[in-house]
């Protein structure tokens, strides 16, 4: 076999190099996203929608709407489905044992769909049985045919005497992510905070604050947490006003989170993008957005999910080992197996 000349080495290497800087970005999660579509007007209606949260075998989707027929300013509704590949039915209020005056944002339902968590997000009298300014509040069903029981507050140390918005449980019900005010310290107006329990059957444990890089001198809000636990997906808001996703991994549950990364065109767009909701096989993320396109005022958008390695989404260029990252490890694999090279433009 023929050595390289030196300048052909030269260059390749470069080539593999600038490869790497352009893809490692978008090589460091094993997804991408396609085009975002609204998910209808049956489900969306002409009015606000504040949240979406989609059920484990995604045929239950839960959202807070002030539109007609409900309670109070806002209230959580429910819309089904018989299987995946059919449409959306006419949303059903929760009723007035979940409802009230209060308005009731934020739901998020948990993996088995016998919990459902929401906050109350009532800036000013403290609501009967709660702690603070806004809180997190549960209810439960015995299954998935029974009624749904009436509310509780999830209680301190999950709540404080400020305000607590936007949880959301992780798959094995172990863990409640939340955002949680400035006044419970942190590094912004709002920070995305940890409670922790050992079984289900036992009390949260004390919050812990996800700290930097993850939370910054912003405001992080509805986190959502995909089902094996390795990404989180959230919002940001500088100004109250330009809400973007973003998204942060992490190869273990053990393991700390990584830098976030803001979310590109299309699902971002210079309009509100907030509320994510991951979906149990990873195929379809939801959002709400006010984006042109859609039919009220906060919309219900969905977006799909394609894998690393898919028909939809192949290897990174200059992934040698399909690890779907382009990384020193690539790097030492080409010079490994450079001399191995047999085709014409190797020599």
């Amino acid at each position: 076999m023929k050595w390289l000349n030196d300048s052909k080495i030269t260059l390749l290497l470069l080539a593999f190099v600038l490869a790497l800087m352009l893809t490692a970005r978008s090589a460091n999660a094993d997804f991408t996203f396609g085009a975002p579509t609204n998910v209808g007007p049956i489900v969306n209606g002409s009015d606000d929608v504040v949240g979406a949260s989609i059920s484990a075998d995604g045929l239950e989707l839960y959202f807070a709407s002030n539109r007609p027929g409900g309670h109070g300013s806002y209230d959580l509704w429910v819309t089904t489905r018989a299987t995946t590949d059919d449409d959306w039915g006419e949303p059903i209020n929760l009723g007035p044992i979940v409802n009230s005056q209060y308005p009731c944002m934020a739901p998020s339902i948990s993996a088995d769909g016998l919990e459902l968590f929401f906050s109350d997000w009532e800036y000013g009298p403290m609501i009967p049985g709660g702690v603070g300014s806004t809180d997190t509040w549960m209810v439960t069903r015995q299954t998935k045919e029974a009624a749904w029981s009436a509310p509780v507050n999830v209680g301190r140390p999950v709540n404080y005497s400020g305000g607590d918005i936007c949880p959301t449980m992780s798959a094995d019900g172990l863990s409640l992510y939340f955002a949680s005010g400035a006044g419970r310290g942190g590094s912004g107006f709002y920070d995305l905070w940890v409670a922790t329990r050992p079984t289900k059957g036992e009390d949260w444990g004390q919050p812990v604050n996800l700290g930097r890089p993850v939370n910054s001198s912003g405001a992080e809000l509805a986190p959502s947490l995909s089902a094996e636990g390795l990404t989180l997906l959230f919002s940001i808001t500088f100004t109250g006003q330009d809400f973007d996703l973003w998204m942060t991994t992490r190869a273990t549950r053990d393991d700390n989170w990584g830098p976030p990364v803001k979310l590109r065109a299309p699902v971002n767009t210079s309009a509100v993008e907030t509320f994510p909701s991951i979906s149990a096989d990873g195929s379809t993320l939801y959002f709400c957005s006010d984006r042109a396109g859609g039919f009220g005022q906060n919309d219900i958008w969905q977006v799909p999910i394609y894998r690393c390695g898919d028909k939809d989404h192949p290897y990174p260029i200059g992934d040698l080992n399909q690890d779907c990252r382009v990384d020193l490890f690539d790097l030492a694999l080409l010079c490994a197996h450079w001399l191995e090279c047999t085709a014409p433009e190797c020599h």
